[in-house]
This record gives C-alpha cells, structure tokens and sequence, in this order.
C-alpha cells in the first residue's frame, strides 16, 4: 500500500515539476517541452528528498528535548520515508531501463 502510495506521489511531484518549468519559461510550446529535462527533475527530487530529511532529523530532535509535539515528528519522519523510497524507486528503475538497453543487440 505504501509502495502505491509513494508512486503516486512521485507521479504527481513530477507532473507540478513540468508544468512549472513550462509555465515559467518564456519560449513558445515547442521549445518548452523540448526543455523539460529528466536529469534537472531527478536533481529536484533529490533536493526536496534531502530537505524533508533534514527537516525530519529536526523534528526528531525537537521530539526529544519535549519541543515538538509527537504528532508532528511522526508525520515529518513519515514525510521523508516516503521520500526517500521514491528516490530509490526511480533510481531503481532507471538502472533497470540502462540494464535493458545494455543486453539490446546492436
């Protein structure tokens, strides 16, 4: 259930992440889909991934000097898990597409 709902969450993240870099260029359609670039969206991904584990390390901190409500640092820890697990999904599958590509005959 949880792998569904973290693949549905990085659909979704990567959707807001085109239609913002199409709506914030100032090319015409064709060259905006053409600078849609995966490399820039993996790099985006990894960011957010990397500041919602570091704001659940501070929940978590705050948690434990009595500064945070349990609440909070469950659902930041909880935040960042399903981050981290899409990251590894897409770095998964995109090892898998290289490995296909690599046994293709020439």
């Amino acid at each position: 259930m949880a792998a569904d709902l973290s693949a549905v969450q990085a659909y979704q993240a990567a959707i807001r992440t085109a239609q913002q870099s199409s709506l914030g260029s100032s090319q015409d359609a064709a060259s905006a889909g053409a600078g849609m670039d995966f490399g820039a969206l993996v790099t985006s991904a990894v960011a957010d991934t990397g500041q919602t584990l570091a704001t659940a390390e501070q929940m978590t901190a705050a948690g434990a000097a009595g500064e945070a409500e349990l609440i909070d640092v469950v659902t930041a820890v909880s935040a960042a898990e399903i981050s981290l697990e899409t990251v590894v999904a897409v770095r998964d599958e995109v090892v898998k597409a290289y490995q296909e590509i690599l046994r293709m005959p020439i």
